[in-house]
């Protein structure tokens, strides 16, 4: 899934999925109408990252599409144009994207479970888990207990074995938060 860059040893995107498909260019940037051109806004799989781009000539895309946009062998995309920010993003690629960050969370479970199973403190007083919405000290100490006995397997295996009603929504609200705001601590998603 994440795909290392020899020479700068940068990682990129290999996919990502389709937030908004902007047949004019993105609203309110300045441009000549004969240079407006077709962007689409899209999440990337690996890092979350809000990326746009520009789609080879008569490509559709459907939003929620997941597309390859590695370094080579794109067959919809012509090229990356760079990082946005969450303020970036159309209202339409916002109200889209905690949909695609569950999508993404729940088709690669194995990292999240991961997390939960070696996960560390930040601080002396404060575990990474508890960065994660609706986890306290008490559930935390739940979580640390319970991997300690067996490490997690699956999301299902963590909800029956701790009091955690949906730990899918509770990993996308932190993506979420790390997306919209400035967090401190980036677990997920990487600084711009």
């Amino acid at each position: 899934m994440i795909r290392q860059d020899t020479y700068a040893n940068k990682r990129y995107e290999e996919y990502a999925y389709v937030l908004d498909d902007l047949p004019h260019g993105r609203p309110g940037i300045a441009h000549p109408t004969y240079h407006a051109r077709n962007i689409i806004q899209l999440v990337g799989e690996s890092f979350f990252t809000l990326l746009e781009a520009e789609p080879i000539r008569n490509a559709t895309f459907k939003i929620r599409e997941r597309i390859y946009i590695g370094k080579s062998g794109r067959s919809k995309i012509y090229h990356i144009i760079g990082r946005i920010t969450y303020n970036d993003l159309t209202s339409t690629a916002k109200s889209e994207l905690p949909t695609v960050v569950e999508t993404i969370i729940t088709s690669n479970e194995k990292p999240f479970i991961n997390f939960f199973n070696t996960s560390q403190p930040v601080t002396p007083r404060m575990h990474s888990l508890e960065l994660i919405p609706g986890i306290g000290k008490k559930l935390m100490w739940q979580i640390l207990e319970q991997r300690e006995k067996k490490p997690f397997t699956s999301f299902e295996d963590l909800q029956q074995r701790v009091n955690i009603s949906d730990p899918v929504k509770m990993l996308a609200r932190r993506v979420l938060d790390e997306l919209s705001s400035s967090e401190k601590y980036q677990l997920f998603t990487r600084p711009i």
